[in-house]
């Protein structure tokens, strides 16, 4: 028969594997985009960023503005709620400079939805200059029947 002890080795590891075992679905689960824009686009790069250090991870698709236009309406996006970049993630499209935190109450609730969108370039927007100078706007969620409604409303700084 064979006894098995556990020791204060034992506990101490199992302490200590403990953290690193609990952030393995935290990255496994990270959202990734495929962020389509126009390669000299300088806002859309820093849009990026600002996704990056939120935590998700991006990939680039430069592509020419006629082949964009084209991707933008072929996914239901209309031309009143068009912006510079259009991003895909998660089976949604988002559009233009979507703060992460709205991004990630999407991904949370999961509504029946094109996507997310911020119509236009607004100054101050994530990686449209600096937020405490923002001026205000709207991100829209845009549904799959063409209609829209407020998602999130950010008041001028």
């Amino acid at each position: 028969m064979t006894q098995s002890f556990i020791t204060r080795r034992h506990v101490l590891a199992g302490l200590l594997a403990t953290p690193a075992l609990s952030a393995l679905p935290a990255f496994a689960t990270t959202p990734h985009m495929i962020v389509h824009k126009d390669p000299s686009c300088g806002c859309c790069g820093a849009w990026v960023k600002v996704m990056q250090r939120s935590g998700f991870t991006a990939e680039i698709n430069n592509m020419d503005y006629d082949t964009l236009y084209e991707f933008k309406r072929a996914g239901g996006i209309q031309d009143d709620l068009m912006s510079c970049h259009t991003a895909e993630v998660e089976g949604y499209l988002i559009e233009g400079h979507v703060p992460a935190s709205d991004l990630n109450r999407l991904l949370a609730e999961r509504p029946e939805a094109i996507g997310l969108t911020v119509p236009g370039m607004p100054y101050g927007a994530p990686g449209m200059g600096p937020e405490s100078e923002r001026d205000a706007y709207d991100v829209l969620l845009m549904r799959k029947d063409g209609s829209t409604e407020l998602f999130a409303r950010y008041p001028a700084a």
